[in-house]
């Protein structure tokens, strides 16, 4: 991914998808584990569909990335807004990330993986994403939450869940609008 400097999505994307943030922050707060979700939107319709991310296989990754794009396809999607735990590298390691995974296999087993949640939000105009560190709430060992939520613009993104909105004709390269 190319980044961006911070940028706030839009506000007709963020009125739908700040209470969903604010819904993942109760789940930890709660002391609950977030359920990997990917939420598909239409903005004229207003409506959403829920749609549960299967990460525990290749498989069960790919299947649910075909349901996302099922789903945006039906709805005519204008956005996709996936949220699940995630972890990455402590930032003073990410030069070493290369002997990290080759020493410990992949960062979540190895000493400096730091929990995340990966908020991504995928549009015709680009993807925004975050990844907010996830914090003990107070000294309990089960609540956690999560801080400022700063988003960076991506004018590209690769991977199994991205490119899941499906091209309109008249499609542009994406550029952000405000």
């Amino acid at each position: 991914m190319k980044e961006a400097p911070i940028s706030t999505p839009p506000q007709a994307y963020m009125n739908i998808i700040s209470p969903l943030i604010d819904r993942a922050r109760g789940f930890l707060e709660a002391g609950e584990k977030l359920q990997p979700m990917a939420f598909v939107g239409n903005l004229t319709t207003k409506e959403v569909i829920p749609v549960m991310i299967q990460t525990g296989s290749g498989e069960g990754k790919d299947q649910s990335a075909r349901t996302i794009q099922s789903a945006a396809l039906a709805l005519e999607a204008d956005f996709v807004f996936v949220i699940m735990e995630a972890w990455t590298l402590r930032p003073d390691k990410m030069r070493q990330m290369n002997a990290i995974l080759d020493k410990y296999g992949s960062i979540s087993a190895s000493p400096y993986a730091i929990d995340t949640c990966s908020l991504m939000l995928e549009t015709r105009h680009g993807v925004w994403a975050a990844q907010p560190q996830i914090k003990p709430k107070g000294i309990s060992k089960k609540k956690r939450t999560i801080g400022v939520i700063e988003f960076r613009y991506f004018t590209e993104a690769g991977g199994r869940f991205a490119h899941l909105l499906p091209r309109k004709e008249g499609d542009e390269p994406p550029t952000i609008l405000h």
